[in-house]
């Protein structure tokens, strides 16, 4: 409905007339949003100011509505212009990925084309002469005074010819559309103070009054200093051809993301394929781990076994020739009774019983050292036996801390390259830094328990290098005496090694309890 079919309402009814045109507002009616951040009014099509900033078309609404000099139907569509801006139009901006209107293609705004970057021009700056030149105020105090208005320029410099300053000068503001609707703002300034372009070309007596407007076509294309300044620094363009070139450059900045993320979504899964093969690696290298441990635990648990059986057996034979020696002491004192009874010894009886007596005690004493000897073996047994099983458990608590180690060192290399393809920022590379510093804590955790390791294996090396010298020794020992068969024990540390000459190999600890077993039971055998 057109404004001259329209009803006059009174006063009264403003406020439902109002409420009307913010539902139709609401339902798109009209385009109040140009591009950007410029805005036009609805209402207002035929007026010389079509861009607003969304600040200044709020001020404009509501100075509309609130005019006494409007008619009452003008005063309540810009009442629901002010509502809508406020309640919907402004939530709509705080959403960058929304879709903006489509701008109106109108004559003096969109086909219009400007000094690109948005440049504008003040005219009339005071000058005066001195030193045989015009000079006038810097750029920058002009900055500052623009600036203090709100038109916030990015520069402004003053234009110098040969006779010094040319009382003009060229505001640069932004290129993107707050530095447009700062520009509009800055010709709308001295436009309502009736400082424009059109005053200044046509006004006879200029004072000392600024003059101000937007850089167009005609100041773009102009013989004078100001069109030299604008076709050096800038170019020619229309509002439509400004979204073009940034719908362009969005586009393009799309597809460059889009390719971005797929490369990386890529690259992520291939990290994440070869984190899931290390996984299972290390899993089938944890149970081989698993494997060889529970089969060292089972040979060891077999040696255990036999060496208590093999104890077993040596203390039975001690306690059988302990109770055969006793017997036989017994016996020999029975029998030394009845000859000092009877009295009828001789001589030689009497040295052959002193001669049995000093075999039996001899035999006694071999008997006490055979004793000791049995303890002190079956006591170095039982160290061997529990050094070999500290050393086990040492060993395996190593190979388990070893097995962490290069375990949680994966997983840090896995999470490094993970947090690399996650962007450059600075959390994610303080979260690289954190990382790298934890996996070369964990390398040099690894290297010092590797380096214990080797110096264990070194240990053990020496030690079998000198228990090689002393059976070498203990061999040259036994070949020099070839008249006797003897099995000697000779002590390296906390250890004891057995040498059988016979067969001219090292003897196990069971051939060395027989081997004394036999000889005393030899020694016996003599005595009867």
């Amino acid at each position: 409905m057109s404004s001259e079919e329209e009803t006059d309402i009174s006063e009264s009814e403003m406020e439902d007339y109002a409420d009307t045109w913010y539902q139709k507002l609401k339902e798109g009616y009209g385009k109040e949003k140009i591009s950007g951040k410029v805005y036009q009014c609805p209402f207002c099509p035929g007026k010389k100011k079509q861009a607003y900033c969304f600040n200044d078309l709020v001020q404009h609404s509501s100075g509309v509505s609130k005019a006494s000099s409007r008619k009452v139907n003008d005063k309540g569509k810009h009442l629901g212009l002010t509502k809508y801006l406020n309640n919907d139009l402004l939530r709509k901006d705080s959403f960058p990925m929304e879709t903006e209107l489509q701008p109106i293609h109108h004559e003096n705004d969109v086909d219009q084309k400007y000094a690109f970057p948005w440049m504008g021009i003040v005219a009339n700056l005071p000058t005066e002469w001195k030193d045989g030149r015009y000079v006038g105020k810097s750029g920058s105090g002009l900055r500052d005074d623009l600036t203090s208005k709100g038109f916030n320029p990015l520069r402004v410099h003053p234009l110098w010819n040969c006779r010094g300053h040319s009382g003009k000068a060229v505001v640069e503001f932004d290129n993107d559309w707050t530095g447009f609707a700062n520009a509009i703002k800055f010709q709308k300034s001295y436009e309502s103070q009736h400082q424009g372009k059109k005053d200044y070309l046509v006004s006879q007596d200029r004072g000392d009054k600024l003059y101000g407007w937007i850089a167009k076509t005609d100041d773009y294309y102009s013989s004078d200093i100001i069109g030299d300044y604008l076709r050096k620094t800038g170019d020619l363009k229309s509002i439509s051809e400004v979204e073009a070139e940034e719908k362009r450059k969005t586009d393009s900045l799309v597809s460059n993301l889009s390719n971005t993320i797929e490369a990386k979504r890529r690259s992520l899964r291939e990290i994440e394929s070869k984190c899931n093969e290390t996984s299972m690696s290390l899993k089938n290298v944890m149970r081989q781990r698993d494997a060889m441990v529970q089969e060292y635990n089972e040979d060891l648990q077999r040696m255990a076994k036999n060496a208590h059986g093999q104890l077993e057996k040596m203390f039975k034979e001690q306690e059988k020739s302990k109770s055969y020696f006793e017997a036989r002491r017994k016996a020999l004192e029975l029998r030394e009774k009845e000859l000092v009874e009877r009295e009828a010894l001789n001589d030689s009886q009497r040295q052959e019983l002193h001669l049995l007596k000093q075999m039996n005690e001899k035999a006694a004493m071999e008997q006490k050292k055979f004793d000791e000897s049995v303890l002190i073996l079956a006591e170095e047994h039982k160290k061997a036996k529990e050094t070999l099983r500290q050393k086990n458990m040492e060993l395996q608590k190593k190979l388990d801390l070893k097995q962490a180690l290069e375990l949680e060192i994966e997983r840090l290399k896995g999470a490094m390259q993970v947090t690399k393809h996650m962007g450059d920022g600075q959390d994610v590379k303080k979260k690289l830094d954190e990382i790298d510093e934890s996996v070369k804590e964990k390398k040099e955790e690894l290297e010092g328990l590797e380096a214990l390791n080797q110096a264990l294996v070194v240990k053990e090396q020496k030690t079998a290098v000198e228990l090689n010298d002393a059976r070498k020794e203990l061999t040259e020992g036994m070949k020099e005496n070839t008249s006797r068969a003897l099995i000697i024990v000779k002590r390296m540390g906390d250890l004891e090694d057995l040498w059988n000459n016979k067969l001219g190999r090292k003897a196990s600890l069971k051939e060395g309890i027989t081997y004394l077993l036999q000889q005393l039971k030899a020694s016996k055998a003599k005595k009867r």
